[in-house]
């Protein structure tokens, strides 16, 4: 996929440019279902304290142009397409939202952002736009708890209709970034990403559903702090050599 702002040709599947950090995935036209950016946003801004909100665009000049550690969260629904079959456009999109509510929810608790509202996921980052302590520890905390809120979410549900049981899949990348700018919306634009947030976007389609898959930098910082399970040397789509998960 060649980049359009710098013209680096950049592996399959990216959803920024490896070289300068523009948006790759941005689609040229949403579909007429899905809500307006200015409605996504009003819901992701009302969990947010409106000190803090205030606080974040007072700083933002400070904040932007800013190389700082940040922790970024990829979650999406696995299997949403049945929901659609199953229940139609207008119920699936009610259903969905409520899981997009706890995805949002869960990671405001934790001090995260939201910065952007996919179809059926988030992406989140904690770090960013304002820092904060124990990022990569805070990703993992909210994590552990939006999958044991999709699990209640799914007991209180009634599934006897043949209705797939929900099920998320969460991947965590801690790395360097450059912010670029944070507009009143608090979305975070990059002016340099690297490799940090397409290795979180390789670990959310890579790992099972029910999982959270890690790479080796937020491991070796939080290691002493969960139990993990190793995964060993795995192929990384995009990467020339194995990465270690």
């Amino acid at each position: 996929m060649k980049c359009p702002k710098c013209q680096f040709d950049n592996p399959d599947g990216f959803h920024f440019c490896g070289k300068c950090g523009f948006q790759l995935s941005i689609p040229p036209d949403l579909p007429d279902q899905e809500q307006s950016l200015n409605t996504k946003l009003e819901r992701i801004q009302r969990y947010l304290p409106r000190e803090l909100v205030e606080k974040i665009l007072s700083q933002r000049n400070e904040i932007e142009g800013e190389r700082r550690q940040v922790t970024i969260m990829f979650c999406d629904i696995k299997e949403s397409t049945p929901l659609v079959d199953k229940l139609g456009p207008e119920k699936a999109f009610s259903f969905l939202n409520q899981i997009l509510e706890i995805l949002i929810y869960k990671t405001h608790e934790y001090e995260g952002t939201v910065n952007e509202l996919r179809g059926d996921g988030v992406l989140a980052l904690f770090g960013a736009p304002y820092a904060i302590e124990n990022a990569p520890q805070r990703a993992l905390q909210s994590a552990i708890a939006i999958h044991r809120e999709i699990i209640r979410f799914n007991e209180k549900n009634d599934y006897h209709s043949g209705l797939p049981l929900i099920s998320l899949r969460i991947g965590i990348n801690t790395g360097p970034v450059v912010v670029g700018s944070v507009g009143n919306d608090l979305r975070v634009k990059f002016t340099a990403v690297g490799d940090t947030i397409n290795m979180a976007a390789r670990m959310e389609q890579m790992a099972k559903p029910g999982t959270t898959y890690i790479a080796e930098e937020t491991f070796r910082l939080t290691k002493s702090l969960f139990n993990f399970k190793a995964l060993g040397k795995k192929t990384v789509k995009g990467k020339k050599t194995l990465g270690r998960l």
